[in-house]
């Protein structure tokens, strides 16, 4: 059963919250809200913004992780794209990285395109289905409470890790960072390989 909406959690706080502690990690995040999200709150050369790749970001995670054994990678993605790639949680949990952290902004829905019930406001369960695939922990923040343990969580663990946090629809107006996809992987690109001049 959904929670009412106005005792649920508010993203942009959840994730703020979260990357106060984030050090050198590297952050995805995928189409819309959740991009929004982040660069409202944490403007980075380190993020990743994944334009017109529903679906992918827990994938694109995965390859940095992989690449970027020493940094702690974290993914950041609605209930939706993570449900449309769901495939991809049983790759990562066979690969196994260590350093590997994703965070479901779950609202139930599908904000962008005017609100529709996402399956997560039905029966998936997307904790459940990522520990089914072999994820080492999940955990679910519907509170204030869980909230305060998702930081500790997302960055200390061994991963992979996900976590889902129970938000409810976003009340912020989209903040907007760079659209053009070569000036972002030039950016990202630096942010990774430490180049002081991109």
């Amino acid at each position: 059963m959904t929670a009412p909406e106005d005792s649920k959690l508010k993203r942009r706080e959840v994730l703020a919250g979260i990357l106060a502690a984030r050090g050198d990690a590297l952050a995805v995040s995928s189409l819309g809200t959740s991009t929004y999200d982040l660069f409202a709150v944490s403007p980075a050369p380190e993020n990743a913004y994944l334009w017109n790749a529903m679906g992918l970001t827990a994938s694109v995670g995965l390859g940095l992780a992989i690449a970027q054994p020493d940094r702690r990678i974290l993914v950041i993605a609605g209930d939706g794209d993570v449900m449309m790639g769901i495939g991809s949680l049983s790759v990562i949990a066979a690969q196994a990285p260590e350093n590997l952290s994703i965070l479901v902004i779950d609202n139930e829905g599908f904000e962008e395109t005017g609100g529709q019930a996402g399956l997560s406001a039905f029966r998936a369960d997307i904790a459940e289905i990522a520990r089914g695939s072999g994820f080492r922990e999940t955990m679910v923040a519907r509170d204030e409470k869980d909230a305060a343990r998702l930081a500790d969580f997302l960055w200390r663990r061994t991963g992979p890790v996900l976590a889902v946090a129970k938000v409810g629809a976003s009340s912020d107006g989209p903040v907007y960072p760079c659209m053009d996809g070569p000036e972002l992987v030039r950016i990202f690109r630096a942010a990774v390989l430490g180049d002081a001049s991109p």
